[in-house]
């Protein structure tokens, strides 16, 4: 399938967020590169080094011009991304590579949100695509926005459930971290949290 520029671009800037080999036993999906677990690797079946075996060792070997690759084909045009509106396209790919079918029950729940009568299943079908049209016709920037704050407090919520995870969304001096930042990289910056917002949504976590 041929890529364009912009869609390779998507990719790439997916590529730089995720940076490169990590293995935090905090993390639910274990070890990564460039944001692909090694759970995705084995579904795949990239045994890089050609051992017969999908190890930890295959994982360190790809390169990020492979996870871009994977991006495209498995987080992308799979999950029929490539049928939003280009301007929805990037933060929702984003929130696909980093919390997989997440990324559309947070679509179909902002929907549902805004009155529009859709399944929250984690799949883009004709009800789900015909509301996500209809509500972006409305204000095309503003719904890009209201996107990107309800990827925010996903994660706050998720750090608010789960104290392992709260490194992930507040860094140890105490600023916003990594995913919060990323949600907000895909927000206008008049809806970003300011310190003080954000200090006081997450003083309850000590």
């Amino acid at each position: 399938m041929a890529v364009s520029e912009r869609l390779r671009q998507m990719a790439q800037e997916i590529v730089e967020r995720e940076g490169g080999f990590v293995n935090d036993p905090d993390d639910p999906g274990g070890a990564t590169n460039y944001g692909v677990t090694i759970g995705t690797l084995r579904r795949l079946g990239r045994d890089m080094d050609g051992d017969g075996a999908v190890t930890v060792a295959d994982l360190r070997k790809l390169g990020p011009d492979q996870a871009a690759e994977i991006y495209l084909e498995h987080y992308f045009h799979k999950p029929g991304l490539d049928r939003l509106p280009e301007g929805l396209q990037p933060t929702v790919f984003d929130m696909q590579v980093n919390a997989g079918a997440q990324a559309v029950r947070l679509l179909q729940r902002l929907l549902c949100d805004m009155g529009f009568d859709v399944a929250v299943d984690g799949a883009l079908g004709p009800q789900t695509l015909a509301a996500v049209d209809r509500a972006y016709a409305r204000a095309p920037e503003r719904f890009v926005d209201a996107y990107g704050i309800a990827r925010r407090s996903y994660y706050l919520r998720l750090a608010d459930r789960r104290p392992a995870l709260r490194k992930f969304a507040r860094r140890r001096d105490g600023g916003k971290g990594g995913w919060v930042r990323r949600a907000e990289s895909f927000v206008s910056k008049q809806y970003h949290m300011s310190d003080a917002e954000f200090q006081a949504r997450v003083a309850s976590w000590g």
